[in-house]
């Protein structure tokens, strides 16, 4: 399969004019409706879309003529090449010519063409300008017109709330296949991407928001096609596993997301405000309040037996082992064993502040009032508290400024380049 790609890649290096959009259609045993496919597509690029793009016809290990109509169609119209992959797969198929594109943008569509072509320029004009690193169409936005039977329709909705649920995705619609990409952020992004079938699609847009990336989303005009050939159960086991896969990497912090961040240029738009620093300081005070809470109840359980000295100790200390636990998971991302004890013990570090802090306010307030009832001790820590908190969340930064960027990078070092999945629908 590699040689085969490679020797695709060459061929569209010689092309004269570099295009600004790649259109990607691929196929599996798909004879019969290529050609009137492809006519299409290539009539409309040509009459009125702005810019100048080309057709790739990714063939998947086709049975049928397939490979044989893709070269007389590439034979006849000027600006139509074709990759020939030796495996199944549409994921393998988009990521074999999108990672050999020369194209400024690359984008894919369904052989069958269910989406409206009056909404690839939409698609792909935030990618053009810049704007946007991903757009996708989308047939469940509410303005957006659908043609398909009830059971698909069904289908569609709760994959989606699937996952919604387990993955936290805010995209409306991961499998309609019409989508678009920079190219220099597939050739980042793709790498990264395990999945060679119909997963490959959930994957690529799950990754890319998660590292921040912009996806425009286009309502289309859809109708859907009657003679798919799609192994529903096929499909929905190896979905499963793939939604599993995916968060387990997720959770353990596998995947070098804040390295793509920065790569392809999601910076701050402030200067002087971390990127995501809004976010972590909404999830730092979450886990500050029960911190505080967890606190202050260990303080007026063991202030009885201990004295206020060693219940404030006993009591931070405790609450301090749990705080940065919580702060390495929910705050910071930071997932997975690397790292855990050396956080820990700088973590252990900052506590020591905040333990002189509180512990120094006990001893003013009991130099000045040695008789201080328990709920002027409480107002005292509290405000002690406070001041520990800014300097805990300053510290906490520092301490996982690069965690994440080395567990995923050791991760990724020894993940294999591909899955060996086989099978297309």
């Amino acid at each position: 399969m590699t040689e085969t790609v490679t020797v695709a890649a060459a061929e569209l290096a010689e092309t004269p004019g570099t295009p600004v959009l790649d259109v990607v259609i691929p196929v599996y045993n798909e004879e019969t409706d290529l050609g009137v496919c492809v006519h299409r597509l290539h009539a409309y690029l040509r009459q009125g879309f702005p810019f100048p793009a080309r057709i790739t016809v990714a063939d998947n290990a086709s049975t049928d003529a397939t490979l044989q109509v893709a070269e007389l169609l590439a034979a006849e119209l000027d600006g139509v090449r074709v990759v020939h992959l030796d495996a199944k797969g549409r994921g393998r198929a988009l990521r074999a010519a999108w990672e050999h594109s020369d194209a400024q943008v690359v984008a894919y569509m369904d052989v069958d063409l269910s989406t409206d072509l009056n909404a690839l320029l939409p698609l792909v004009a935030p990618l053009i300008t810049g704007h946007s690193d991903l757009a996708i169409g989308t047939r469940l936005n509410a303005s957006s017109r659908v043609v398909r039977g009830p059971k698909r329709e069904i289908i569609s909705r709760c994959y989606n709330l699937l996952l919604k649920a387990s993955l936290q995705a805010r995209f409306s619609d991961a499998q309609c296949g019409f989508k678009a990409m920079r190219t220099e952020v597939a050739r980042r992004l793709l790498p990264l991407v395990r999945d060679g079938e119909w997963f490959f699609d959930t994957e690529l847009l799950v990754l890319a928001e998660r590292a921040g990336l912009r996806i425009h989303e286009v309502p289309v005009d859809w109708i859907d096609d009657p003679d798919s050939r799609v192994d529903l159960v096929d499909t929905a086991r190896k979905d499963l596993l793939g939604i599993g896969r995916l968060t387990r990497a997720l959770a353990t912090g596998a995947l070098p997301l804040e390295e793509l961040r920065r790569a392809v240029g999601r910076e701050p738009l402030v200067p002087g405000v971390p990127l995501g620093m809004v976010g972590q300081l909404v999830r730092f005070a979450i886990v500050g309040v029960l911190s505080t809470l967890a606190y202050l109840l260990l303080y007026v359980v063991l202030q009885s037996f201990t004295g206020a000295q060693v219940a404030n100790f006993l009591a931070l200390l405790i609450t301090a082992v749990g705080n940065t636990a919580a702060n390495r998971a929910f705050t910071f991302g930071v997932r997975g064993a690397t790292g855990v004890v050396s956080h820990q013990f700088q973590g252990l570090l900052i506590f020591g502040i905040g333990l002189a802090l509180t512990s120094g306010s006990l001893f003013t307030l009991h130099h000045w009032a040695p008789d201080a009832p328990v709920q002027l001790e409480l107002f005292v820590l509290v405000l002690a508290n406070l001041l520990a908190t800014v300097l805990r969340f300053v510290g906490l930064r520092w301490v996982f400024r690069n965690s994440p960027n080395s567990a995923r990078r050791a991760a990724v070092s020894t993940r294999p380049d591909a899955e060996t999945e086989g099978g297309a629908r």
